[in-house]
């Protein structure tokens, strides 16, 4: 049983990535974090998000969902896209790899830095069905 949850979804707006990192912070305040564990949260959260803004629908519009769940002293997040998927995540997690060669402010280091910042990273994902990424932090 979840101590609290919330779920927002919002359009695949670049704009959106702040409005996520903010509504995370706020979210994990009721465990009482240190400015450290806000600061890697909102950088894995806004990892995610611009993840499924940018790679998630391509050119095309879409809608970007966040789920927060708070159970004892461990916070989740869930970021997921409907859009066009990840035909390898094996190759997307590897450091410096990136899906937008062309885009020259993209590092490829997305997913290396939400499993450095967060204790755990899942990444789901089906080519034309969508990406689910779920990752978790304890705070206490």
């Amino acid at each position: 049983m979840y101590r609290n949850s919330m779920k927002i979804e919002f359009p695949n707006n670049s704009d959106n990535e702040r409005f996520a990192r903010s509504v995370a912070a706020a979210f994990v305040l009721e465990l009482d974090p240190t400015l450290d564990q806000i600061a890697e949260i909102k950088t894995a959260v806004s990892e995610a998000v611009t993840n499924a803004i940018i790679h998630g629908y391509d050119t095309e519009s879409g809608i970007v969902t966040m789920e927060g769940n708070i159970c004892d002293d461990v916070v989740e997040f869930i970021i997921s896209d409907s859009g066009v998927g990840i035909p390898d995540i094996t190759r997307a997690r590897e450091p410096l790899f990136t899906g937008k060669p062309e885009m020259d402010e993209r590092s490829g280091m997305g997913f290396t830095i939400m499993e450095t910042f967060m204790d755990s990273l899942d990444v789901r994902s089906e080519v034309g069905k969508g990406t689910k990424i779920t990752m978790s932090k304890r705070l206490r």
